[in-house]
């Protein structure tokens, strides 16, 4: 029923149009029925949850549940409780000047019953959009029950003389005033337990404690936790009463495919127009970049109960990006391509993601973020080129025998990271078994895309130890693995 709300005024306008109240949850079930039957996408932009996540989801809503969604950071959790607002009317009536936005239809606090005592029909009301029906709480140690539930409020009670028995003088804490919204609490777990047991009368009972007053409140709200399952270790635990309250708990994953994860990454990546036309980006660095995440995560390295979130790709992108375009500005050149070798940029983005173990932090962060760009290019270059094998065969020809021999009878080539665009591409057009290669094994890749491409097959043979790469001031040597040493015998 559409409703004009802009001549929905008083109490007695909105029973003339005959609008009629719901809870919350229901107004979401309905809301979320009416998507379903229509096709229509219910949480827009979150990708990979397709067919897990965004199913119990949908359940959990039409089941009229409290939600806890438990997962890794970096999981889109915030994302998806914020997304529920998408599933509320446009506009809701209240109560004008109600601090706890009361149905005119249903109040529940003493000033809205009194005034529409006084008032009747001629009860001024307001339109809640939204927008505003969302509230959020991330849950840290110094959070009280008087800033969730409320407290006795002394100047209040100053200020309109009266006793502190009178239940006038509660200032109402943030669950209160989210009535008829939707309420986040962020990292349950942390929220300290005796805080946690406020939260049970107005899950179950609906009623509220503050101080000497019990008031039955049965407030209409949406509640949706967030959490992570590394807390329950290290940093506290949700009780057993409170989550026997919550109706649906629901887990979260990260990306399984690298498709996924780029659609995710291209989405949220903060990239300034200028820079995103500037610079070329080939689907193969784009693949090679998601792909770090994924080695990271199975890693003996990094602590896998940590996780490793899509922010890690996120950032890393846009740090990708920006060592292509520093060397462009460097160079007066106008556009560039991004390079393999460009990668060294995106390490600070590894670095300050992932959490080690106790090996990893014996390597060192900046060495095992190399260790998992090579594992990344490990993994993907079958899938360009043929395998190479742990076991070959003695004396078999290999499809890389003329490129080994190339370095071999050479002192390598030098790949500074500040080469300019035709310096880079000549250095790679002068080693023609490289171009063969390319010829043979990928012959519809563009002409842009084949630089990226050729040195992420000489990377290739560094990793299955078919060459070498040091690392200099400013760049990065390429080898022969052996050739140096025996020329010095």
């Amino acid at each position: 029923m559409k409703l004009d709300y802009k001549n929905i005024r008083t109490l007695g306008d909105l029973r003339k149009s005959g609008y009629k109240s719901q809870g919350i949850k229901d107004e979401l079930r309905k809301n979320l029925i009416q998507r379903i039957k229509v096709g229509k996408e219910t949480f827009a932009g979150v990708w990979g949850y397709e067919d897990s996540v965004i199913p119990e989801l949908e359940r959990a809503i039409l089941s009229r549940h409290n939600i806890n969604l438990l997962g890794l950071r970096g999981q889109a959790k915030t994302r998806l409780a914020r997304l529920m607002v998408n599933l509320l009317d446009e506009y809701i009536p209240v109560v004008e000047g109600s601090e706890i936005n009361d149905d005119p239809l249903a109040p529940i606090s003493r000033y809205s019953k009194q005034l529409i005592e006084e008032k009747g029909d001629k009860t001024p009301i307001s339109w809640l959009p939204r927008e505003e029906r969302f509230y959020e709480k991330l849950a840290t140690p110094d959070v009280t029950v008087a800033d969730l539930i409320g407290d006795v409020d002394p100047i209040k009670a100053a200020n309109l003389k009266l006793s502190y028995a009178d239940d006038r003088v509660i200032h109402f804490g943030m669950i209160p005033r989210a009535n008829r919204c939707i309420f986040v609490i962020n990292e349950l777990p942390d929220l300290q337990a005796r805080i946690q047991v406020s939260l049970f009368n107005i899950l179950q009972e609906g009623d509220i404690q503050i101080r000497g007053f019990k008031l039955r409140l049965p407030l209409d709200i949406q509640f949706v936790f967030t959490a992570n399952p590394e807390d329950y270790t290290n940093r506290g635990s949700i009780v057993t009463p409170l989550k026997d309250r919550i109706g649906s708990q629901i887990l979260t994953h990260y990306p399984k495919e690298v498709q996924t994860a780029r659609k995710i990454t291209e989405q949220e990546a903060n990239l300034d127009q200028e820079q995103a036309g500037m610079i070329h980006v080939p689907e193969l660095a784009k693949d090679l970049l998601e792909q770090i995440s994924f080695e990271a995560r199975s890693s003996e390295y990094v602590d896998a109960k940590s996780g490793v979130s899509a922010r890690t790709s996120i950032t890393a992108f846009e740090n990708l990006l920006s060592t292509a375009e520093r060397r462009a500005l460097l160079q007066g050149s106008s556009e560039t391509t991004v390079r393999l070798s460009d990668f060294i940029g995106v390490i600070p983005a590894i670095t300050g993601k992932i959490e080690l173990v106790y090996e990893g932090e014996q390597e060192g962060a900046d060495t095992v973020a190399m260790m998992l760009i090579d594992d990344a290019v490990k993994s993907l270059f079958p899938n360009y080129f043929p395998a190479i094998l742990k076991l070959e065969q003695k004396n078999a020809d290999g499809p890389y025998d003329d490129l080994i021999l190339w370095f071999f009878d050479r002192d390598g080539i030098e790949l500074a990271d500040d080469l300019s665009e035709d310096e880079y591409r000549k250095l790679l057009d002068n080693i023609p078994p490289l171009q063969d290669l390319i010829r043979k094994h990928q012959p519809k890749v563009t002409e842009k895309d084949s630089y990226f491409l050729r040195e992420f097959l000489l990377w290739g043979l560094v990793v299955h130890k078919k060459l070498s790469k040091q690392r200099f001031k400013k760049g990065y040597k390429l080898k022969d693995l052996y050739g140096g040493f025996i020329s010095k015998l």
